[in-house]
């Protein structure tokens, strides 16, 4: 049953380590979360290790710029893992082709930087939709217009078995107090037209290879067992540490705050109903990482 808590502080001695969501977790999508910045640099000054793991279909290095933005010291963290570095990797092998119509918005282009970790990278070339061997999805042009927008693309692409290459499972962020889709909506609604998607954030298993490595170069032999994820996420960040059979922290404030009733904490009787509808089964829950 999950344990309902009050400070990261109150288990946070039971892990070496914590993979960390960003989005609705350390920030909003405008600013840092004070609280939360403030429990992850404490964490780290007792000695634990702090890996961000973040769906954002960019290089950590673009990531790391926009923390700096929101004003996310780098005492809250040791390293950053994205789903961008994941995808992009899998590009620069061919995943979906060498000719690849992109969706997504400008700043997302940073996308097709050269990847200096492989060997012999295949070359990427950005061609209109019609001459497209696969698709590469940072996330929908508008991300207020419905990703309903794109069935035409989508039904002429399935017919010709083309392959999207989904840089960011989430389905659905929330900037500031306003809701907005992501490439996993897209990516959903194109598997659901019978179109085959590829994914690399989380809750699949190319990401979190990709956070264990980052780990080990700050601290070496940390075993899943003293690893605890955090984040606001059902289907991504609690069902992708399930998947992985690590410990889970659930932030009820973020994406559920509505249907966990959260104020300062969940409500535990809708927390246990809105655990039980989305069939997920997270090791700890509270409103806001602090």
């Amino acid at each position: 049953m999950t344990q309902i808590i009050n400070a990261l502080a109150d288990i946070s001695d039971r892990y070496e380590a914590l993979f960390v969501d960003l989005w609705g977790c350390v920030h909003n999508g405008v600013k840092a979360i004070p609280s939360a910045v403030e429990a992850l640099a404490a964490y780290r000054a007792r000695g634990g290790a702090v890996i961000l793991v973040t769906n954002a279909p960019r290089s950590r290095h673009e990531v790391a710029k926009q923390l700096d933005y929101f004003e996310v010291p780098k005492e809250a963290y040791d390293d950053i893992a994205t789903s961008g570095d994941s995808a992009r990797a899998a590009m620069f092998q061919g995943a979906v082709g060498q000719k690849v119509w992109f969706m997504g918005q400008p700043h997302d282009l940073s996308f097709f930087e050269p990847l200096k970790l492989l060997d012999n990278p295949v070359d990427i070339t950005r061609v209109s939709f019609e001459e497209a061997e696969g698709i590469i999805c940072c996330g929908p042009e508008d991300p207020h217009a419905s990703p309903d927008v794109y069935r035409p693309q989508f039904l002429y692409a399935k017919q010709k078995g083309i392959k999207l290459l989904c840089a960011n499972p989430d389905i659905v962020v929330d900037r500031g107090e306003r809701r907005e889709y992501c490439a996993g909506a897209v990516a959903q609604l194109y598997t659901e037209m019978g179109g085959e998607s590829l994914y690399f954030g989380k809750p699949y298993p190319p990401i979190y290879d990709l956070a264990r490595r980052r780990l080990s170069e700050h601290r070496k032999g940390v075993q899943d067992a003293g690893i605890l994820a955090i984040g606001d996420g059902p289907a991504t960040d609690i069902r992708g540490a399930m998947g992985e059979d690590i410990d889970s922290l659930f932030i009820t404030g973020g994406l559920a705050r509505s249907e966990t009733k959260t104020t300062h904490a969940p409500d535990p009787d809708a927390l246990n109903g809105y655990i039980e509808k989305e069939m997920i089964n997270p090791t700890f829950a509270m409103g806001t990482l602090a």
